[in-house]
């Protein structure tokens, strides 16, 4: 007897066939007094759908955030009540719920909300009937009833967080691959799938572009101590868990993966004072507006006149809200100007193993230098090195890397 939780992605559900074979997996899987919660995207392409709708009213319907969240939470609710349909035409009683009829409670940002509490009473009902429960992904509600959404990904996010909330046994994470690879396997074919992976080494990869995972579904996991088996919905091999600690030989890699990121962008503020404060004035107006940044560089311009440049990276989707907030604090500092680079990309390496080895820097520096990549921006971490390239050369940056960490057979 098992508390389960399954998560199963958009392409996992992009049709009423594939719905109906997920059921019968379930129902096939399922062992006498198990417990099963589904969490569910929304179906295919149907958010990108959504969104397309929104931008034949207006050019920019993220301007309205509230209103595009009340949009695009209709997507997984389509799937939730699909599925269980699905299961009560295959005779098994169940129940769909959206997020916020399952307890999730989130703060007030719309489109990257945050998940604050989780009372699942209702939930624990329904499980309690014998149902099987079908919960939307990706969405809350805040303290006034408004929908709230998760962010992409966010589905992986609800159901780490409901599984913990739930107390479950595990959680599973159903999608089109197979697992977590040493780098994304449509760019690199000697790519290794792994058997295991600790929770802060999947944060990292996930936080750096590995897509398989949303960051913030790995930080839940860590911090209710849940297992997360992520598997294909299409077979029924075993996949790769994220847990604590490492029960296998593998623990004797250095690096665990290369993760990479093409969707980020540059901005260069020039010429701005080098005085205490100025760091804090660009950066406190970013984080007002809810945009992360990343791959922070200062230097010295000119040491006479006492300026600096400020150089950073922030996501591609942000980068129009991000240059308006940076050119409005330009204008305040007096900056010389503001740069924007698109063509750009990260590519990082990751695993705790690089902990007292020596060189591994050097290692990931020269792959670059062998193939005549040049590196634009440094950053690290306890366990992972960025360096922000071209985005012209990245497939061919993350082949250099992964072939000097895993070489071939």
């Amino acid at each position: 007897m098992a508390l389960i939780v399954k998560k199963f992605g958009g392409s996992s559900v992009a049709t009423t066939e594939k719905i109906m074979n997920i059921a019968k997996r379930v129902l096939g899987e399922k062992k006498p007094g198990d417990k099963i919660v589904l969490v569910v995207s929304a179906m295919g392409d149907t958010t990108d759908d959504l969104i397309e709708l929104a931008e034949g009213i207006t050019k920019n319907p993220y301007q309205y955030t509230r209103e595009m969240d009340m949009l695009l939470t209709t997507g997984e609710q389509q799937s939730a009540s699909l599925m269980a349909m699905a299961f009560k035409t295959l005779g098994q009683d169940a129940v769909s719920l959206t997020g916020p009829m399952a307890g999730v409670q989130t703060n007030d940002v719309y489109t990257k909300g945050r998940i604050k509490d989780i009372q699942p009473e209702r939930v624990h009902k329904e499980l309690d009937a014998g149902k099987v429960v079908v919960i939307t992904g990706f969405q809350g509600a805040n303290s006034l009833g408004d929908y709230v959404t998760l962010g992409r990904g966010g589905s992986d996010t609800s159901a780490v967080a409901i599984a913990g909330a739930l107390k479950a046994d595990s959680c599973e994470i159903f999608t089109d691959v197979d697992g977590v690879y040493s780098a994304d396997p449509r760019i690199v074919k000697g790519a290794r799938k792994m058997r295991e992976i600790t929770y802060h080494e999947m944060l990292e990869m996930a936080r750096l572009g590995a897509g398989v995972m949303q960051p913030r579904s790995v930080e839940m996991g860590e911090y209710f101590g849940i297992p997360i088996h992520v598997r294909s919905t299409f077979t029924t091999d075993i996949g790769t868990f994220i847990r604590e600690d490492y029960t296998m030989e593998d623990k004797d890699f250095v690096i665990r993966g290369v993760a990479h990121d093409e969707k980020v962008a540059k901005i260069a503020v020039l010429g701005i004072p080098n005085t205490p404060g100025i760091a804090h004035e660009i950066f406190s107006a970013l984080a007002d507006a809810n945009i992360d940044v990343d791959m922070i560089v200062q230097s010295i311009r000119n040491i006479e006149k006492n300026v600096t440049d400020m150089v950073f990276t922030v996501a591609a989707g942000d980068l129009a809200q991000a240059k308006k907030v940076v050119d409005g604090v330009a204008d305040k500092l007096s900056a010389v100007a503001v740069l924007i680079e698109e063509d750009v990309a990260k590519v990082s390496i990751v695993g705790a193993g690089m902990l007292g080895n020596p060189g591994t820097a050097a290692r990931m520096f020269g792959a670059l230098s062998q193939k005549g990549i040049n590196i634009d921006i440094i950053s690290t971490s306890e366990i992972s090195i960025s360096c922000l390239v071209k985005g012209s050369v990245l497939k061919e940056a993350v082949n250099a890397i992964h072939d000097e960490f895993f070489p071939k057979n």
